[in-house]
C-alpha cells in the first residue's frame, strides 16, 4: 500500500536509521506515485516532530536531533526539484532568515533551527556562521523577511546580536521584522535588554516561538 511508505518514512526518521534510508525512501514514495508534498507533510514533518518533542521530554538527546535534521535535508534536496517542476510548495509559515553572528563559528544548533523550520512550513535562509550584522540586514531586505534568528554560542559573541537590532534599526527596517535569539549564554532576560522580540533555549520551542511572533 502506497501509505505504508509514508509510515516508513516516518520511522527511519524517529528510530535514527539514517539519511541514506529516509532519502532512499522518500525516492521510492515518489515511484510510487505519491505527491512530494504529501511525502513531506505526511512523512518527513511527522518524523522530525516526534523526535523534536522526544528531544523535549529528555528520552532523545542531541545526536538524535542532529540525525533526524540530516535525514531531513538529504530527503527534501531529493524532493525540492520536484516541488518545483510540479509547482508545488510547502504551506508557507512565513520567510524566515538564520545565521551564527559575526565572530562565531557554531553551526550545529543554527542548523537544527533552520531544518525545523522548514519542516514546519517556513521558507528558510540559512546564512551560516560568522555572519556580519550588515549581511544580515541585506538578507532581510532581499527577501523581506518575517523573522531573523541570531544564534551566538559565546558570550563574545552574544554582543553581536545587539548590533544586528542596531543595523536593523539603522536600515529602517527593524519594525517589520521579529528577531528571536538563542545560544548557550543567551537568557530571556539578555533578549529583553537588547530589545529582541523573543527567545528560545532550544530547536523545538524556537519553533513555537516563531509561530507565536507571527500569530
Amino acid at each position: 500500500m502506497p501509505k505504508d511508505i509514508l509510515k516508513e518514512i516516518t520511522r527511519s526518521m524517529v528510530e535514527c536509521e539514517g539519511p541514506d534510508l529516509t532519502a532512499e525512501l522518500s525516492q521510492k514514495a515518489l515511484e510510487q506515485g505519491e505527491e512530494p508534498l504529501t511525502i513531506i507533510n505526511q512523512g518527513l514533518v511527522p518524523g522530525m516532530e516526534i523526535v523534536g518533542e522526544k528531544f523535549q521530554t529528555g528520552e532523545y538527546f542531541l545526536p538524535h536531533m542532529i540525525i533526524a535534521a540530516n535525514a531531513m535535508q538529504q530527503a527534501m534536496g531529493l524532493l525540492q526539484p520536484e516541488l518545483l517542476a510540479r509547482q508545488q510548495s510547502v504551506k508557507g509559515q512565513g520567510v524566515f532568515v538564520i545565521g551564527s553572528v559575526k565572530g562565531d563559528i557554531h553551526e550545529i544548533g543554527k542548523s537544527l533551527i533552520a531544518t525545523m523550520m522548514l519542516a514546519n512550513g517556513f521558507r528558510v535562509y540559512d546564512l551560516g556562521v560568522d555572519v556580519a550584522p550588515e549581511t544580515f540586514v541585506e538578507k532581510v531586505q532581499e527577501t523581506d523577511a518575517d523573522l531573523v534568528g541570531l544564534s551566538a554560542l559565546l558570550t563574545t559573541t552574544m554582543t553581536v546580536q545587539r548590533d544586528v537590532l542596531e543595523a536593523l534599526q539603522e536600515a529602517g527596517i527593524r519594525d517589520r521584522v521579529k528577531v528571536m535569539v538563542g545560544g548557550a549564554p543567551v537568557t530571556k532576560e539578555w533578549a529583553e535588554s537588547i530589545g529582541a522580540d523573543g527567545y528560545a533555549e532550544d530547536v523545538v520551542s524556537a519553533v513555537e516561538l516563531a509561530k507565536y511572533l507571527l500569530g
